[in-house]
This record gives C-alpha cells, sequence and structure tokens, in this order.
C-alpha cells in the first residue's frame, strides 16, 4: 500500500462522505473486508479523487450519473450527500436527474428522484445521520 495516496485517499473521502461515515466503515473492517476498505480509501479516493485536475464538485456530478447508470442506489445516497457537500445545489440534482432518467432509463429516474426527495426532507428536518 502506498501510505500517502492512502492518506490523501482518507483526507479525501471523509472530506466528501463526513467523518463519521467513513470512520465507521473503517472501524466496522475486519481481516476479511479491511483490505478493500484500504484497496477503496488509497485508489478511489487518493487516486480517483486526490487528483487535483477535477474538482470535488465536478466529480460529484460524474459519480451521480456513472452510479444511476450502474443502478447502484445505496452507494448513489451516500454520493448524493456527498454532491451536497461538495456544493452542487438542489436545482443542479434536478436537472441531474432529468439526465439520468433520459439516458439510464426512466425507472432509474423514478427511484433516484424518490431518494433525493427523502435526502432534501431529511436535510430540512436535521434528521440525515
Amino acid at each position: 500500500m502506498d501510505k500517502e495516496r492512502f492518506e490523501r485517499g482518507l483526507e479525501e473521502r471523509r472530506a466528501v462522505l463526513g467523518r463519521a461515515y467513513v470512520d465507521a466503515a473503517l472501524e466496522a473492517a475486519d481481516d476479511f473486508n479491511r483490505p478493500f476498505q484500504e484497496y477503496v480509501t488509497e485508489n478511489c479516493w487518493g487516486y480517483a479523487w486526490g487528483d487535483k485536475t477535477l474538482d470535488r464538485r465536478t466529480r460529484s456530478i460524474m459519480n451521480l450519473t456513472m452510479i444511476a447508470a450502474l443502478n447502484r442506489m445505496h452507494e448513489w445516497e451516500l454520493h448524493l450527500k456527498g454532491a451536497l457537500t461538495n456544493g452542487v445545489t438542489k436545482d443542479e440534482i434536478q436537472a441531474i436527474l432529468h439526465q439520468i432518467a433520459v439516458y439510464c432509463g426512466v425507472p432509474v429516474g423514478v427511484e433516484c428522484f424518490r431518494i433525493a426527495k427523502r435526502v432534501f426532507a431529511e436535510q430540512e428536518t436535521g434528521g440525515d445521520d
């Protein structure tokens, strides 16, 4: 493992997904899945997200569309929250969801809208954690 890349990844991952979420995931890791958590932190977050060529906001927008195309709704919700943290606005999310529905299919768009509506409601009431 590249320790420097891992530490950069840890910083990025915490900044986007939240310290509590990331620390809980790492603390829950055991001998079986710890190598995967380290891989994700080092490579997804340290290598890809750690490359400053694209800003976090742009990466969040890209992730929302790619994860929707893969129909991975648990991860999509997580990255929606990260996108909001990274400055993507509610109006921009709506436009992104229209794009997702056209290119990934209406059922995926419906599910993403359903998740977004819930996440927005949780944020308004302060119940997102």
